[in-house]
């Protein structure tokens, strides 16, 4: 065999742990910093259960069509689970369809504050940013 057979080909090689670990939920749902403060100061506030989750759902209305909706809940057979910055999100396999990709964010402002989704899915959304279309 010649030298040049020997070698691997850079296609081959495996991505680094490290290079997987920068990602791990890539595709998933995301919280920031500032939210995951603000679910953890709720979750207190309310002495929530630390064996509920927050759900993140999306539910039909609103003036473009769906509406996001977020509480907490115990996770059901099927919900896609993840952990973001110590808050454990469930989402149920029909909302996920909608939210892949998705980071919620807490924003305060002159207009109030609350929770502001990013989601890459929608083609729209109103006005008032509370509904959105696919």
């Amino acid at each position: 065999m010649s030298e040049t057979q020997t070698q691997s080909s850079p296609e081959l090689t495996q991505p680094s742990p490290d290079a997987m670990e920068m990602d791990p939920m890539a595709g998933g749902l995301t919280l920031t910093t500032v939210a995951a403060e603000k679910v953890a100061e709720i979750r207190k506030a309310e002495d929530i259960e630390d064996s509920y989750s927050l759900r993140v759902k999306v539910i039909g209305g609103g003036c473009a069509g769906f509406q996001y909706d977020l509480f907490f809940d115990e996770s059901a057979e099927g919900d896609n689970e993840f952990e973001v910055h110590g808050v454990k999100l469930v989402c149920d396999q029909m909302s996920f369809m909608y939210l892949m990709g998705t980071e919620i964010d807490y924003v305060e402002g002159l207009q109030g504050a609350g929770f502001k989704f990013g989601n890459p899915n929608t083609t729209g959304s109103c006005g008032c940013g509370s509904s959105f279309s696919v």
